[in-house]
């Protein structure tokens, strides 16, 4: 693999965020090869910050560095690579709990790779067969196989954990103990706009349950959560 891309991400969680990219190996190049062209690494920086500023609640710097990811990859004339990053944002929306369709990546499935394929259809809490899922991360195949009692990605992996909890939700399987570790997973790392998401379900259930105090707790969390106004 690339050893510029290797020291970026080594020990971060951050390059969980091109994930989509890197699994089908359309930005990586051995370190003896070709010297990797200007866009690859681009892009994979670009991923990176959309996805950073998106979670973290800053829609101005979402926005710009998606159109920058997308600029440079649509420059190779290749839609498969711009399906990657419209599914790298879906992803991001999804961990957030946000669960629009994922009509950027829609519109150019007929042209994406299999595994981005498949992992589309995880993304939309649809079934997923075996052969689907070996496509996928290994730590999201018993999420999306729908194994029973199937573990979340482990702690160095957030995103993953955040969008498998996301997958379980929309699929109605996400257990109080599911919900618990996304919040727990999305105030470690500081990502506002998923946090205030889960603590909303968090709330819900609470209420549902009749523990107004409870309820009350995680409300005064989303309270101190909120940014302020006018970002």
């Amino acid at each position: 693999m690339n050893a510029l891309w290797m020291r970026r991400s080594a020990g971060t969680p951050a390059h969980r965020f091109a994930m989509v990219l890197i699994a089908a190996g359309a930005l990586s190049a051995c370190a003896s090869g070709p010297k990797v062209p200007d866009w690859k690494i681009q892009s994979i920086g670009h991923v990176e910050r959309f996805t950073a500023a998106y979670l973290k609640g800053d829609s101005r710097v979402e926005a710009r560095e998606f159109d920058l990811a997308r600029a440079e990859t649509a420059g190779t004339g290749r839609p498969d690579l711009v399906a990657r990053i419209e599914l790298n944002r879906c992803a991001a929306h999804v961990a957030s709990l946000d669960f629009d369709p994922c009509t950027g990546f829609e519109t150019l499935r007929s042209d994406a790779a299999a595994p981005e394929r498949a992992y589309a259809d995880y993304l939309a809490g649809q079934a997923v067969d075996a052969a689907q899922a070996a496509l996928l991360p290994e730590h999201h195949r018993a999420v999306a196989t729908g194994t029973a009692d199937a573990a979340l990605p482990p702690d160095d992996d957030p995103f993953g954990r955040l969008i498998a909890a996301a997958v379980l939700m929309r699929r109605s399987q996400a257990t109080p103990e599911v919900v618990a570790q996304a919040v727990d997973t999305a105030s470690e790392q500081g990502w506002r706009r998923p946090l205030l998401a889960w603590l909303g379900v968090q709330a819900r259930l609470a209420e549902a349950r009749g523990d107004v105090q409870d309820a009350a707790r995680v409300k005064r969390r989303m309270d101190l959560v909120q940014p302020a106004a006018g970002r």
